[in-house]
C-alpha cells in the first residue's frame, strides 16, 4: 500500500502542476475564443527568467516566481496588443498560427541566446528538502509548494470570476463583446487584463519549476501540449473543468508510468483524452 499512496501523490503532485499551467490558458479562450499555442513558451520564458534571477541575482525561486510572473504577464499583454488585438474575432486556426509562430520566434531566441543545454540551480531553500508521511510516503517539499501554489492560484481565478464589478464585466465581455461596449465596460482594458493575468498563472508555474527541473529552449513544449489536452478535456473555458481534468492526467501518468512502464505513461494520457473527448467532445464540463 506504501508503493500505491507514493504514486497516487506523485500523480497529484504532478497534476496541480499542470493544472497551474492550464488553468490560464483556460481562461483566455474562455473569454476571448483564442488558442494561445504560445502557453508553453511562455513557461519557458518564465524558467529562464527564474534560473537568471538565481544565477545573477542570488533570488530564490520563491522570491524570484513574482518575477518571473510579472514578466510574462507584460510579455502576454505585449502579445495581446501586437498580435491577437489584430485577429480577434477571426478564425480560430488563425490565432492558433499565429501564436505557433510566436512560439517558434520565443524557441529559437532562446536556443541564439542560451544554447540548447540544460541548467540548473543547484542550491535553492528547498533544495532536496522531502517530508515523510505515516508509511514512508514520501513527499518532495519543492513540488508540494508548487502544488501549494497552484491551489492558491486556481482559487485566486475563482474569486476573480465571482468578484462582482470585475468578474461581470469579463463575463459580460466572454459572452457578447458588443453588448457589454454598450454597456460602458471598456473590452479592450479587459482583454489585455485577461491575456496578462493568463500568461501570469504560467508564469507564477516556470517561476517556481528551476527548484526542482532544468531549464532548456524546449522545455515548453510537452508542459503547452499537456495544457491544451486538460483545458480540451475539462471543456474549453472552464477554469474548474481544467483543474479536474489536470489531476486526472497527472494520475493517469503516474500510475501507468509506474504500474505499466515509463515509455507508455504519455500513451495513456492522450489515451484518456481521445476518450473523454469521443464521447463528450465539448469536454467533461463544457457546454
Amino acid at each position: 500500500m506504501t508503493i500505491f499512496f507514493q504514486v497516487l501523490l506523485d500523480g497529484l503532485l504532478n497534476g496541480m502542476l499542470y493544472a497551474l499551467v492550464a488553468a490560464g490558458l483556460s481562461m483566455i479562450f474562455g473569454v476571448m475564443d483564442v488558442i494561445n499555442f504560445a502557453h508553453g513558451a511562455f513557461l519557458m520564458i518564465a524558467m529562464y527568467v527564474g534560473y537568471w534571477a538565481g544565477t545573477l541575482l542570488g533570488l530564490d525561486p520563491l522570491i524570484s516566481w513574482i518575477i518571473s510572473a510579472g514578466a510574462v504577464f507584460l510579455l502576454a499583454a505585449l502579445t495581446y496588443r501586437f498580435i491577437i488585438r489584430h485577429i480577434i474575432g477571426k478564425s480560430v486556426m488563425l490565432g492558433l498560427v499565429a501564436t505557433f509562430g510566436l512560439a517558434m520566434v520565443l524557441k529559437n531566441l532562446c536556443l541564439s541566446w542560451f544554447s540548447p543545454n540544460f541548467k540548473l540551480l543547484s542550491e535553492t531553500w528547498l533544495s532536496g528538502k522531502t517530508l515523510v508521511l505515516p508509511g514512508n510516503v514520501i513527499i518532495a517539499i519543492p513540488q508540494l509548494v508548487t502544488a501549494v501554489f497552484a491551489i492558491a492560484v486556481v482559487s485566486l481565478l475563482f474569486v476573480m470570476i465571482k468578484r462582482p464589478r470585475l468578474g461581470w464585466a469579463i463575463q459580460a465581455t466572454a459572452m457578447d463583446k458588443d453588448a457589454a461596449e454598450l454597456m460602458g465596460i471598456n473590452t479592450e482594458w479587459i482583454y489585455i487584463l485577461v491575456f496578462g493575468i493568463g500568461g501570469a498563472c504560467v508564469g507564477v508555474a516556470g517561476g517556481l519549476m528551476p527548484m526542482y527541473m532544468a531549464v532548456h529552449p524546449e522545455v515548453g513544449r510537452l508542459f503547452g501540449l499537456i495544457a491544451f489536452i486538460c483545458v480540451a478535456m475539462g471543456g474549453f473555458g472552464s477554469i474548474f473543468g481544467a483543474l479536474v481534468a489536470a489531476l486526472l492526467v497527472g494520475l493517469v501518468e503516474s500510475f501507468a508510468g509506474f504500474y505499466i512502464a515509463p515509455v507508455f505513461k504519455y500513451i495513456a494520457v492522450f489515451g484518456l483524452y481521445l476518450v473523454v473527448v469521443t464521447f463528450r467532445p465539448r469536454g467533461l464540463f463544457g457546454w
